[in-house]
């Protein structure tokens, strides 16, 4: 009986160490924090509808370059980005709004409106989430 208790101790003790927890350390809750919901954009246009076709997601990660002013362009399909490094500025070329965005902060993008992001003195990194379908392009 010692033997298999011994061995299990073992076996306990190096996938612990080979998955690197602490057998003996108290378990950690998970935490969780929304860091965007909505049903609108930015500049508080509420998104309609998803395409009616089988869904795709897509998620990329962007790396611009500072002092860069993109071009104009509208995504078709509802997206949302987090930014994790730099800072960025939206303007919405219609309406002329404009919203500037940090390091933490989510962005519910605009859909079918042009706009174009501008960066400031250092590079902005970001996580976009695209809910679209197969052959509907992330951008226009």
């Amino acid at each position: 009986m010692k033997i298999y208790t011994l061995t299990f101790l073992l076996g306990t003790l190096i996938a612990g160490a080979l998955s690197g927890c602490d057998p003996a350390a108290p378990k950690q809750a998970i935490t969780r924090e929304v860091l965007l919901q909505t049903s609108k954009s930015w500049d508080e246009t509420p998104y309609i509808a998803y395409p009616n076709t089988p869904p795709e997601l897509s998620i990329l990660k962007l790396k611009i370059p500072a002092h860069t002013a993109l071009d104009w362009h509208s995504h078709p399909i509802p997206n949302a980005a987090y930014i994790l490094a730099g800072e960025l500025t939206v303007e919405s070329k219609d309406s002329g709004q404009v919203r500037h965005f940090k390091q933490g902060d989510a962005v519910a993008e605009m859909v079918n409106t042009s706009h174009r992001g501008t960066t400031g003195d250092k590079p902005v990194e970001l996580i976009v989430f695209y809910a679209g379908s197969h052959g509907i392009p992330l951008s226009e």
